[in-house]
């Protein structure tokens, strides 16, 4: 079965509802910490919890897509997610609060079965081209989940975003039932055997390793910046609420519209141009973020830099990967994606440890180094071909 407009454009429409339940908490963080009692720093946890569950959970689940009905999958795992947002609107205790952000997180996983479902029902000569707008579906949910939050979080509290996520969740659950294709996995092996060849994958196929670590970077540098803007913007010189600090999400939404722009020169051969073009923009992100704690014009168009070179990057680069073996690509994603989302998590956990000793300064020196570091690992990686 080939893939309709329709079905892309639903594919697009689940990966970035369901995603959003990974950043709806950031914007929150302040109205967390109030209800809880807590300090800044510490409902900011909340954020690398929900980001290293996700990491985990791809890790665990998402092998299964390459030997399981891809659609059946996907709408049990939905399930869980709506259930995991329901106790986030309901819990009173903080280490339950933080238990169930690292459910939440593992449950959140749709995205990356629905991407490998995508590729495998559209043709090679459209799939850059597909990819890049599911992942643009996904980017935008990324961006405007903490849009959204904000708003919701300052007109009737934190756990009323959850209600609505979960309600979301679920209608999400009926409509993927109405309207996603089947997806017959091809692997006849064993269930160990499937877990085994992740690593045979990692040692066998040198496109994969760049392409994870290189993305694992700049994912790290999404989350050194996001988890740690929530706290620059609602203190002193700003003292932003959490309506207005949401607001920011919808900057860098504008990139992502790009996603299948990205997809479609990445596919005709143009990847590794733009991994360096990205890698560029993420520098030159934190360089314009250094000149700018107190400057609302400069943190805009740090957002726009930052969110169009992680996108560039990242298409660029799940193109590639999705080209090498047809019959792998859940494990490939396996991989890839788990090991991103590990990116994430240490970027945030590394950010709030940067904010706490060193400032916005230090903050924006962790973004530029690990900018620095995907750009050796490219320019070595590219010297060795």
């Amino acid at each position: 079965m080939s893939l309709s407009k329709g079905n892309v454009f639903f594919m697009a429409t689940i990966t970035g509802l369901i995603v959003a339940n990974l950043y709806y908490c950031q914007p929150l963080i302040p109205l967390i910490a109030e209800d809880f009692h807590v300090s800044e720093e510490k409902a900011g946890t909340l954020t690398y919890l929900t980001q290293a569950g996700y990491a985990i959970g791809m890790f665990l689940m998402i092998p299964l897509g390459d030997k399981l009905e891809r659609k059946r999958q996907i709408t049990f795992t939905a399930i869980l997610a709506t259930v995991a947002l329901g106790l986030m609107a309901v819990i009173t205790e903080f280490v339950w609060l933080q238990v169930v952000s690292f459910v939440l997180g593992a449950t959140s996983i749709v995205p990356q079965l629905v991407l490998p479902m995508a590729a495998s029902l559209s043709s090679d000569k459209q799939r850059g081209k597909v990819i890049g707008t599911v992942v643009s579906g996904l980017l935008i949910g990324i961006l405007f989940s903490r849009t959204l939050s904000g708003f919701v979080g300052e007109w009737i509290g934190w756990r009323g975003m959850f209600w609505i996520a979960s309600g979301i969740s679920l209608l999400l659950v009926l409509l993927i039932q109405l309207l996603l294709p089947l997806n017959r996995p091809t692997f006849k092996g064993t269930v160990k055997s499937l877990y085994q060849s992740l690593f045979v994958l990692v040692r066998e196929q040198p496109i994969l390793r760049e392409a994870t670590i290189i993305t694992s970077l700049a994912f790290a540098q999404f989350g050194v910046f996001w988890t740690t803007m929530v706290l620059l913007l609602h203190n002193e010189p700003f003292g932003y609420d959490t309506a207005l600090i949401g607001s920011f999400g919808l900057i860098g939404a504008c990139g992502a519209f790009a996603a299948p722009l990205v997809g479609k020169i990445g596919g005709a051969g143009g990847a590794s141009r733009l991994i360096l073009y990205g890698i560029v923009l993420t520098f030159c992100s934190f360089v314009v973020f250094a000149l700018s704690s107190a400057s609302v014009v400069g943190i805009i168009i740090g957002i726009i830099l930052i969110d169009l070179g992680l996108q560039t990057i990242h298409v660029s680069n799940q193109t590639r990967i999705y080209s090498l073996l047809p019959e792998a690509r859940n494990r490939l994603n396996t991989v890839y994606m788990s090991f991103s989302f590990l990116g994430t998590a240490f970027g945030s956990a590394f950010g709030l440890s940067l904010w706490k000793y060193f400032g916005w300064i230090g903050v924006c020196v962790g973004g530029m180094l690990l900018a620095s570091l995907s750009f050796i690992i490219f320019l070595k990686t590219k010297k060795n071909k």
